[in-house]
């Protein structure tokens, strides 16, 4: 029996190591908490102004600079080593300092130190016990003193901890009790609740409620600083402390004093989620909107320097796990600063300082909703914006899984500014009809915006008067007004030769055009709120930070104060975080298309018979069976498929037909979106699920969200992939916490994933993958909690370590090499914009993982990071970037536009990133490019498809064109993962057959986007243009696709009259791309007649 060893590494290795240089002293204090260390100073100044020298010494340490396991060490030798007693106050258990924990835990018992380490969340830790050196009694006096905080209880903890050190110190007195809830305003500080409601009961009420210790820790600048700000908004201002929104005491009596006062708002500045195991946060009660701001415990210049906004903590602490419970971000509102560093304690306290500006935003935005719940639906202003992403005149409205001009007039409908249809369709108003502002009004306007994006503004765009949309002394925005309502289309963010690039680009100047459309939003029509319909615009893309905006980011420059309301399909939680969180939005989800079953395309009705036939001849004469597969090959050869599945001479007969069955049977059991999904209106198709529940729901949160009402919270994900928490839709959505990516449970299918991406390598190539580049996208990461990054681990050969009941990732496992029973894999993360700013500990865990791996001693042959001479492994575009800023290069049918693209793809991938480290590295990539085998592509999602977005073929044909301009070819793998249980992995090419045959071809899903109109004329033509982007870039799409799908739409009579009628600049656009596509030689046809015709048209 041999036993196999897993090493496991913790992500505190990642940190950097910091010496606090303190000289020793009688006891010490270490925390997580500024507030706790700030209150154990305050206990000890109280301490020794009553004793003198005679009160023991103190020094005080944040754990947050204790990470590093050298910080540990260094601060035990100088620091720890001559205390004699030291007390440790530990949020989040063992896990989260676990080496600190072990050696500190060492010292104390050689050295008989008095070691306390106390839980830091209110319940009893047997684990810490058992860490201590302390009877559990005293422990649980140390936790009582430190629970019911302030000075004094700080002084009797220091006079406990001190005693059972063997030190004097005198009886603490003085009373020790605050109250665990309670009440407080400036005036009267802690109070009863009916004296801080106070007598102006006229007023509308806004509850901010708070942690407690801020109160214990005299740390109550930022609340002050809200209350300040909110009554000069006209509000009554009451606040409510407690130590935690789950302990269940204070939970229940919150939830008493909200359903009593009944505020009109709740400003909220507790971290996490408030939500208990009822599955209620006692914040709901109101039924109001609850706004969130962040207490940052970083320093200002660190926020105003950083473009991330926030660290990865106070991310997961203010933001994500807040958006849980509904709550609208509201921004940052103080950051810590260290105060002068007081010599007897070696120490400088570290406490909230407001932000004058951002205290002022936050009071600006609750009235701005106030408003809302102030005036009735049919007497608001609402402006309803359309996108105009990506950017084509015939892409009008664009919006993914939902016909946004139909969504745009139910809304209308809904909300009362509509009694029944629109006099001409609104895509027709749209092109026809303006609303003009005078250049005038938009120059005063701008100048009230801070002077670096007026320069900036200057810069880049110059003179107003040459924008595109200024006519004489008039803008001129494409838009109509219906009654109260306008609806108006996105204008471009810049160059309309550079739309695809400016999408997702944040350090994109918009110009002046685009500027002046938000400007009179917000000034020149008042409107009361934003509807923007549909993921997803550009406005929440804008230049600016990723998180806790200031005034001189775009996206709040440019919306200002007014609410933001954001119908988003459900199943796309990553860019609906990056509305929430840059744009402040109420993200209402939509359910998608219903999906149908697709059917093998009629020219394949030969095929079947024949497998058919073969599959059941086991008892006809062998010479029959022969003539059978012989007949299969050649009419599966006759229809493309062979080529498709790159079957070659070489290749065993039975083999052959079993990936022909298995092609055939894989597009049978296929599923496509049938139309396309309007907001708030049932479908007329059968779904797999309870659809008119939803359409109630989108029906009612519209109405809700206008009405400045909360929104209950939900979950995002696909309903056709399992996920029927995320029913019914309109909620406000929100994401998965990102410190507990991947979960187990996606690791288990990471496991399955990396399994089935080498047996389809093995099958293809006869050998292991090489050198293997990842594709991973945030919103995909946020949708499976990691399934594509937990495959990626797997291929490394090393899995992820939970912390026991948070269930967040800590750290990893090294598989040994008898256990994996294969080499190793050498896999680079290719990981987009929202990844990098979402994830950073996942890039830091797997650098780190890459980094062990080098160090194992096993044989380069089986472990190739041994000799490994560059090491970094995650690459992703610049900071601030998203995208690739491909352009327009991908459709331009020439080696011009392929280089273009590669360049594209090269320059957005060629930042190394390692957490919070991001610096530029182009040489890696390119060497990481060239050495690469494979490329993989993972698709969770069954309703959607590789042709449905310009995305796919950026990402992954973008690849082949970078690897192509090395002289190179790599295998090319777009991975099923949309039925978990089954996952496949395809060749690129054989995966765009299977799309073009299952739905780009198929008379139901054409039939579908014919009751869309101009939306279904638009999307048919997309997906044409996608098709010629992958041909263009790798080659991966047969002639034969193109005849297909060339008889299918402008073959068809009518289609062609359709499209005609309803988009005739999509008609154009088809006509178009098939004859570039000709004349490149991407497409040669079987066709005559259609090749007669083209011929004539070059």
């Amino acid at each position: 029996m041999h036993v196999l060893f897993v090493e496991r590494h913790g992500l505190e290795e990642t940190e950097i190591p910091t010496d606090l240089d303190q000289s020793g002293a009688d006891l010490v204090v270490m925390s997580f908490s500024d507030s706790d260390l700030g209150t154990f100073a305050e206990g000890w100044h109280r301490g020794y102004a009553l004793q003198g020298d005679d009160f023991p010494t103190l020094r005080l340490a944040n754990l947050a600079t204790l990470k590093h396991p050298v910080s540990v060490d260094t601060y035990i030798e100088k620091t720890l080593s001559s205390a004699k007693g030291i007390l440790v106050r530990l949020i989040g258990g063992t896990p989260y300092w676990s080496y600190g924990l072990q050696q500190v835990e060492k010292l104390a018992r050689q050295s008989k130190i008095a070691f306390a380490v106390l839980p830091g969340d209110g319940r009893d830790d047997p684990q810490l016990d058992a860490v201590s050196t302390l009877p559990v009694s005293t422990l649980r006096r140390l936790q009582h003193l430190c629970e019911t905080g302030g000075v004094v209880a700080a002084h009797a903890a220091l006079a406990q901890l001190a005693l059972a050190a063997g030190l004097y110190a005198a009886p603490v007195t003085g009373s020790k009790q605050i109250g665990s809830v309670g009440a407080w305003t400036p005036e009267h500080q802690i109070c009863c609740p009916l004296s801080a409601r106070g007598t102006k009961c006229d007023q509308p009420l806004i509850i901010i409620s708070f942690y407690r210790s801020y109160i214990t820790a005299a740390d109550m600048k930022p609340i002050t600083a809200l209350f300040a700000a909110l009554r000069a908004k006209g509000f009554a201002v009451m606040g409510l402390f407690a130590p935690s929104l789950k302990a269940p005491g204070a939970a229940v009596w919150l939830e008493a004093q909200i359903r009593h006062f009944q505020p009109v708002c709740i400003v909220n500045a507790t971290s996490f989620s408030g939500k208990g195991a009822t599955g209620v946060s006692p914040l709901d009660a109101g039924n109001v909107p609850v706004f969130q701001v962040a207490l940052s415990t970083a320093n200002r210049s660190a926020w105003a320097d950083a473009e991330r906004g926030l660290s990865p903590a106070d991310m997961a602490m203010h933001v994500v796990l807040p958006e849980v419970d509904g709550r609208l971000f509201a921004g940052v509102a103080s950051f810590k600063q260290a105060e002068m560093k007081d010599s007897a304690l070696e120490f400088a306290r570290v406490a909230h300082q407001p932000d004058e500006n951002r205290i002022q935003a936050v009071a600006d935005k609750v009235s701005r909703w106030h408003r809302l719940q102030m005036t009735p639906l049919a007497a608001q202003t609402p402006a309803l914006i359309l996108s105009t992403y990506p950017g084509r005149p015939w892409q009008m409205a664009h919006a993914v899984g939902l016909d946004a001009l139909a969504s745009a007039e139910a809304i209308l409908q809904d909300l009362g500014h509509l009694d029944g249809p629109l006099d001409q369709p609104l895509e027709h108003s749209l092109q026809q009809m303006t609303l003009t502002w005078p250049v005038a009004d938009y120059q005063a306007a701008l100048s009230c915006l801070p002077e670096i994006l007026q320069r900036d503004l200057q810069a880049i765009w110059g003179d107003v008067r040459n924008d595109s949309l200024v006519c004489g002394e008039m803008f001129a925005f494409p838009a109509v007004q219906i009654n109260n309502a306008l609806v108006a289309l996105q204008p471009e963010r810049g160059n309309p030769t550079d739309r695809d690039a400016d999408y997702h680009d944040i350090s994109r100047v918009p110009c002046h055009g685009y500027v002046a459309f938000y400007l009179w939003l917000q000034t020149g029509c008042s409107v009361d709120a934003i509807i923007h319909i549909g993921a997803h615009g550009t406005l929440e893309w804008l230049p600016g930070k990723a998180v806790a905006l200031s005034e001189a980011c775009w996206p709040e420059a440019l919306t200002g104060n007014l609410p933001v309301i954001y119908p988003f399909i459900v199943n796309d939680p990553g860019e609906a975080a990056q509305a929430k969180r840059r744009i402040g939005a109420l993200t209402l989800g939509h359910i998608p298309p219903p999906l149908r079953q697709s059917e093998a395309p009629a020219q394949f009705s030969y095929l079947e018979s024949l497998l058919d036939e073969f599959s059941n001849a086991d008892g006809l004469d062998p010479k029959r069976r022969e003539r059978l597969k012989d007949n299969i090959r050649t009419e599966a050869e006759a229809l493309g498929i062979e080529a498709d599945l790159g079957l070659d001479e070489d290749i065993s007969p039975a083999e052959a037909l079993s990936r022909i069955d298995r092609f055939v049977c894989d597009i049978k059991e296929s599923q496509f979106g049938e139309g396309l999904h309007v907001f708030g209106r049932a479908t007329q198709c059968q779904t797999t699920f309870d659809s008119d529940s939803s359409v109630v729901a989108e029906q009612q949160a519209i109405k809700q969200a206008l009405s400045g009402q909360r929104i209950a919270a939900g979950p995002s994900g696909s309903p056709y992939r399992g996920r029927k928490d995320v029913l019914p839709s309109g909620r406000n959505l929100f994401a998965t916490d990102p410190l507990s990516v991947p979960t187990r449970t996606a690791y288990a299918q990471g496991v399955k994933l990396a399994e089935e991406f080498i047996r389809r390598h093995l099958q293809d190539q006869g050998d292991w993958p090489s050198g293997v580049v990842v594709d991973l996208w945030g919103s995909a990461t946020m949708r499976t909690a990691g399934e594509e990054f937990a495959m990626a681990m797997h291929l490394l050969g090393v899995r992820p370590v939970w912390t026991d009941g948070t269930e967040r990732v800590s750290g990893f496992e090294i598989l040994p090499l008898a256990l994996l029973d294969r080499p190793r894999i050498d896999v680079t993360l290719r990981v987009s914009g929202l990844f990098r700013d979402v994830f950073p500990t996942l890039s830091s865990l797997y650098q780190q993982a890459v980094e062990a791996l080098a160090m194992r001693p096993e044989t380069p042959d089986w472990n190739p990071y041994m000799t490994a001479t560059a090491r970094a492994r995650v690459f992703g575009p610049a900071p601030g970037v998203y995208g690739l800023g491909m352009g327009a290069a991908a459709e331009q049918l020439t080696e011009a536009g392929r280089r273009a693209a590669a360049d594209a793809w090269i320059e957005a991938s060629s930042y190394a990133i390692n957490g919070e480290a991001v610096y530029q590295d182009k040489q890696a990539i390119r060497d990481r490019i060239a050495q690469a085998d494979s490329f993989i592509h993972l698709q969770d999602m069954p309703e959607t498809d590789i042709l449905l977005s310009a995305d796919y073929a950026a990402h992954e044909a973008g690849f082949a064109a970078a690897k192509a301009s090395f002289g190179g070819t790599a295998a090319l793998y777009h991975i099923d993962n949309t039925d978990p249980d089954r996952p496949a992995a395809r060749t690129l090419t054989e995966e765009i057959a299977r799309v073009v045959h299952a739905r780009a071809c198929n008379p139901a899903w054409l039939a579908g986007m014919q009751r869309h109109g101009y939306r279904g004329a638009a999307e048919i033509a997309a997906t044409l243009t996608h098709m010629a982007a992958f041909a263009n870039l790798a080659d991966v799409v047969g002639s034969h696709l193109f005849d297909s799908y060339h008889d299918a739409t402008l073959g068809d009579d009518d289609i062609l009259s359709f499209m005609a009628e309803h988009n005739p600049e999509a008609l154009a656009a088809m006509q178009d791309c098939f004859q570039q596509l000709f004349e490149a030689g991407l497409w040669q046809t079987r066709r005559n007649s259609v090749r007669d015709l083209l011929e004539v048209s070059a």
